[in-house]
Parts: C-alpha cells; structure tokens; sequence
C-alpha cells in the first residue's frame, strides 16, 4: 500500500507522461495513461485494502477481512479521513461478534470521522444501539435506534429496527 501523499506524486508523475505521450503524437499511449491516472485516484479515495476487506466480509469471513485489515499500517496518517472512519466501521463490525466495548468503541470513531453512506452510518448507529440495550441504556438506545431509522431511507434495515423496538419494550 502506497501513502496516499505518493499516490498523488505518482498520479502527477503519470499526468506528465500522458501529456508528453500526447505532444509526441501517441495518442493511444496517452490514453492508456489516463486510464492509469483514473485508477491511482480512484485509490487515492477508495483504499484497496478496505474495498479488499469489504469483499471478505461479505462472505463473512473475518479472518481474511481482519487480515487485510491488518495490513494498512498506520491508519491515522495513510488514510483519508473517510477511510478511516471505515476501516474503523469494519472493526467495530468485526469485534462486535467477540468484545462489545472494543465494538462500541470503534463505532464512535467511525461516526465521528464520518461516513459516506447513510445506510452505513445507519448500520453503525444500529449497532450501537444494540449495544447500549445490552448496557441497558434505554434512553441512548432510543435515540441511537431513531436515528438509524431516519438514515435508512430505502428501509433495508427495516425490520431489525422493528426487532429491536419489540426487545426494548422486554426491558
């Protein structure tokens, strides 16, 4: 995985190329190399070890989404801020099988730093509602669960909500 700071070094360096393609008159070089340069920005904004993890967990394999997970070093600095808060979103989805608190943990930071979908950010709030009703946080959960629904536009998440409504009435 390159830094993204070299990821726009090389998308320059390769602007460059394709511009000196061009003047020499080899047209089809030069488009080859925007081709390149669309695909280390397209990097640049969609970390391939996190789009890597996604596929696996998918799949619900979470060691091999953890193993891909675990080679981006140093995530504070290597990563945009968005993909950050979702690598911090595939950890909490990952440990809430296992350890709550890490769980709970991890969600907050990925709201925090933000997503780019609501059916994400609906996803993290259900989560961690889910894990406030465990705490037996009934106001938190509440609001968590209120808010997931208005960010679940397309009502994917519709009937989870409805279960965990039903589960919050037990309480």
């Amino acid at each position: 995985m390159f830094h993204r700071y070299i990821k726009l070094v090389i998308a320059g360096l390769l602007f460059a190329v394709s511009v000196w393609q061009f003047v020499e008159g080899n047209i089809g070089n030069g488009i080859f190399m925007l081709f390149l340069i669309a695909i280390v920005i397209l990097l640049y904004f969609k970390n391939e070890f996190i789009i890597l993890a996604f596929f696996k967990l998918r799949k619900q394999d979470f060691e091999g989404a953890k193993k891909w997970l675990d080679k981006i070093k140093n995530p504070e600095t290597a990563l945009v801020r968005k993909q950050n808060g979702y690598y911090n979103y595939l950890l909490g989805i990952m440990t809430s099988q296992t350890n709550l608190n890490a769980s709970e943990k991890y969600m907050k930071k990925a709201i925090e730093l933000g997503l780019s979908m609501d059916q994400d950010l609906a996803m993290a709030k259900l989560q961690l509602a889910g894990i406030a009703m465990t705490k037996r946080r009934k106001i938190e959960a509440t609001k968590l669960l209120g808010e997931a629904q208005k960010l679940d536009k397309q009502g994917m998440l519709k009937d989870q909500v409805k279960m965990m409504k039903e589960q919050m009435k037990r309480m």
